[in-house]
């Protein structure tokens, strides 16, 4: 029985950083948590809250920012719309006021050093990104729920199916596998974007799916554009340097410009050689993920820890393939998220689960099969080039130093980048009828490797260069 179909905005979230398993999906399981209570009449009655974290959110929630997600989350602030630049002032209030206002709506004690357990030596067996909400009520009452963050910033509560679009519609087509999207694509005529959009219509007006990938792009590109001119030192203390505005200001080499569409300009005008472009790809991705790793404003895609990939291949198409098109940016962000979403039923997205190659791998085979759409391939080469993008990345695992999403993540997505671009160039110029190798084989074999991956090279920081580089946050 195929899974149910998903929606390209269950694939591309805007949030905030530093990761969609670890902050987004934690803020999201605070927020429905204090909203169940709300709706069945219980807010008003809480006296304490508890909060205990799991497997992977324990041993790198830290770096990971889960502690500050859920005391977001529980406050009532939403990742989409809250001022950034008001995160540290509102969780400096409620440690240093050891209180927390649930919903916005509740005032009560709140101990951040007692109220957010790390318990490193457990795991829940269903997944392990694995939280549980404690409340007492003031008749002594105690309700509680245990939510799972799957990956991608999916949160599943315990004893429910996986959420997938929420929305009873039933698509057109039938895309939860590579070959059924092929077949799809074969009878219908058409390439992946429109199947892609003929199904999001069951759900939203095209002219809303067209205004809400647009939006999403926004954010793309404004997140690369104050990647690209913030300097400085990352924080979690690492003391990670910034170097994507280092690199702007170089290739740029003095150029004046007053906004996005400028810097666009300017960037076309200094240059298109071969080392030229890559040093730019580089530099996109680098901006993303340095914003990332500094909470800043991101698009989940299809995770945070991979979030620079897509838009550096898609700014790379804009900038040096003349691609300054709003329907080819859309047609783009469609089959891109379709890949993603094969990949989420077919396997994983969640790095505690698969290892990066469940982020990045995935995050560069959707943008080789976006790539290779607009550059005018058939869905054949489409489905190859994401094929080639995850092949080379299978086995990757996942190994943050201090847990934090800094090293190796951020140069991950610059490396993630250039593959998509490489693997979209070899399926175009390649017989798709001839491989020897589906994406869905590859989908299987991924989850294959994700199974039988160690624990300690899955997000736990208990393997690879989290341990040959032993730097933990207490040292710095």
């Amino acid at each position: 029985m195929l899974p149910e179909q998903i929606s390209v905005f269950d694939i591309l979230k805007i949030g905030v950083g530093p990761s969609s398993s670890h902050t987004l999906g934690p803020w999201r399981a605070a927020q429905r948590f204090v909203k169940d209570l709300q709706e069945k009449g219980k807010l008003n009655q809480i006296n304490s809250i508890h909060v205990n974290l799991y497997g992977s959110l324990a041993k790198t929630g830290i770096g990971h920012g889960t502690d500050i997600a859920i005391m977001l989350g529980l406050s009532g602030f939403d990742p989409v719309t809250m001022d950034i630049n008001q995160i540290n002032p509102v969780i400096n209030g409620i440690k240093k006021g050891k209180k927390i206002n649930l919903h916005q709506q509740q005032l009560i004690d709140f101990n951040y050093a007692k109220d957010i357990a790390f318990l490193k030596q457990e795991s829940l067996p269903y997944h392990p990104n694995a939280l549980t909400f404690i409340v007492v009520m003031a008749t002594a009452e105690v309700y509680q729920e245990t939510y799972y963050s799957v990956g991608g910033g999916f949160i599943q509560k315990e004893g429910e199916k996986a959420l997938t679009s929420g929305k009873a519609a039933t698509p057109k087509y039938e895309t939860q596998t590579a070959a059924h999207l092929l077949e799809a694509c074969t009878k219908a005529g058409k390439n992946i974007s429109s199947i892609v959009l003929e199904n999001e219509k069951c759900w939203n007006p095209e002219l809303l799916i067209d205004e809400k990938l647009m939006q999403i792009w926004q954010v793309m590109i404004n997140c690369m554009y104050k990647g690209c001119h913030e300097e400085g030192i990352l924080p979690g203390g690492l003391l990670v340097n910034r170097r994507a505005a280092a690199i702007n200001k170089r290739l740029l080499a003095g150029k004046n410009y007053q906004d996005q569409t400028g810097w666009i300009a300017a960037i076309k005008e200094n240059g298109n050689g071969f080392q030229y472009t890559l040093n730019w790809v580089s530099c996109f991705a680098l901006a993303v993920n340095e914003e990332n790793a500094s909470f800043g404003r991101v698009v989940t895609a299809p995770t945070n820890g991979s979030a620079g990939v897509i838009p550096a291949v898609l700014m790379y198409y804009i900038v040096f393939c003349n691609g300054q098109n709003n329907s080819k940016i859309i047609q783009f962000l469609l089959t891109a998220a379709q890949i993603g979403s094969i990949f989420k039923q077919g396997a994983t997205l969640s790095a505690a689960m698969g290892g990066c190659q469940a982020e990045i791998g995935v995050s560069s085979a959707m943008a080789a099969a976006g790539l290779t759409e607009v550059l005018g391939g058939s869905p054949e080469q489409c489905l190859m080039a994401a094929e080639i993008a995850m092949e080379h990345h299978l086995g990757l695992t996942c190994d943050p130093i201090a847990g934090l999403v800094q090293v190796p993540c951020i140069e991950r997505n610059t490396m993630g980048a250039i593959k998509a671009i490489t693997a979209a160039q070899l399926a175009l110029q390649s017989e798709p009828s001839k491989a020897k190798v589906s994406l869905d084989s590859v989908v299987k074999t991924m989850w294959e490797t994700a199974l039988d991956m160690n624990s300690k090279y899955k997000e736990t920081s208990e393997g690879g260069l989290a341990v040959n580089i032993p730097i933990s946050l207490s040292d710095c």
